[in-house]
């Protein structure tokens, strides 16, 4: 039978990947939780660097760029799982399907470059620090978070490209949502070929990125033995919220992508979970790092929340009960 004659016309996708879940409204209201909290706290770090002028410099710029790539990453794909959980919906429309798809893999890559700028921004801060801002003004920073942009729509308009004129033989979808390796499998071809170039350029997106993050630190502990003890905390814990942030994204990512390219057999479900935990991990860790560890923004959090406290007196002031 001809893939044209054995293909469908599709209409929607049916998400499977939930079906041998025990407690599919426990998982829900976890990954509910979760995601709440995390779009919550990117959010707040969002606000408070774009209200206070002062936090208008280039390191503050990039933590506000990866606040905004973390919303960006774990919407695309939690609702969708969030729904099929909780409330049993597990069809999306075809558009819709390829949409999430197309910003999945935008944020997937967006994740990999914001950390790599931001390991630029480090390597420059502690290196060159009173040649600092001339080297990385704000304007710098904008263009080349820009052109990172640019750069990963181009990555991520390449599944598109070759995902769309292949004909489909089914609507059901193996894994819990619309991912590049679900998609294809639903085709009427064999995907290993397609796997194989997709797996190419992410193998080298995420070579290239954590290769130059670790030739950053690097040349940093290079740098920083020569300097004071005093000094080399102060710098140590500057990395050590990027470096929190590294790890969290690399080792599931290292564990899905590069391993299983090497023989690495992984079931259903724990492929399910290392992508899941892709997913919402760092979009969780990396705001409430920053918040936590970066005294300018934790000092702005801290003075909010006294307004807060200050003004709800005042809110019942006149009021009769």
């Amino acid at each position: 039978m001809s893939l044209q004659n054995a293909s469908i016309k599709l209409t929607h996708f049916i998400i499977g990947g939930f079906d041998t879940v025990k407690r599919p409204v426990a998982v829900g209201v976890v990954m509910l939780i979760t995601y709440l909290l995390a779009v919550f706290a990117s959010l707040v770090n969002i606000i408070v660097i774009v209200s206070d002028k002062q936090l208008h410099k280039p390191m503050y710029l990039l933590i506000c760029n990866l606040a905004v790539v973390d919303i960006f990453y774990t919407s695309s794909s939690t609702p969708t799982m969030i729904g099929v959980l909780l409330a049993g919906v597990n069809t999306i429309s075809y558009v819709e399907c390829l949409i999430q798809m197309y910003v999945f893999q935008l944020g997937a890559t967006m994740e990999l470059f914001s950390l790599t700028i931001m390991a630029f921004d480090r390597l420059i801060a502690i290196i060159y620090p009173l040649q600092y801002h001339s080297y990385l003004t704000n304007t710098c920073i904008l263009v080349f978070t820009y052109i990172l942009w640019i750069v990963a729509c181009s990555f991520a308009l390449f599944t598109l490209v070759t995902l769309v004129p292949l004909p489909h033989c089914s609507s059901r979808l193996r894994y819990t949502f619309c991912d590049y390796a679900a998609v294809m499998r639903t085709t009427c071809v064999n995907p290993e070929k397609y796997f194989n170039q997709v797996a190419i350029i992410s193998f080298f997106v995420s070579f290239f990125t954590f290769t130059f993050i670790c030739l950053s630190y690097c040349g940093i502990l290079f740098f920083v033995k020569i300097l004071s003890n005093n000094e080399r905390k102060k710098m140590g814990s500057t990395l050590v919220s990027h470096l929190i942030c590294v790890i969290c994204l690399y080792c599931p990512l290292f564990i899905i992508v590069i391993l299983t390219r090497f023989g690495v057999v992984l079931t259903l479900e724990e492929r399910q979970g290392s992508l899941i935990g892709i997913i919402l991990g760092p979009s969780l860790v990396n705001p409430f790092v920053y918040c936590l560890r970066t005294k300018e923004i934790k000092i702005r959090i801290f003075k909010i929340f006294r307004k807060v406290n200050l003004l709800r007196p005042e809110l019942f002031h006149g009021m009769h009960f």
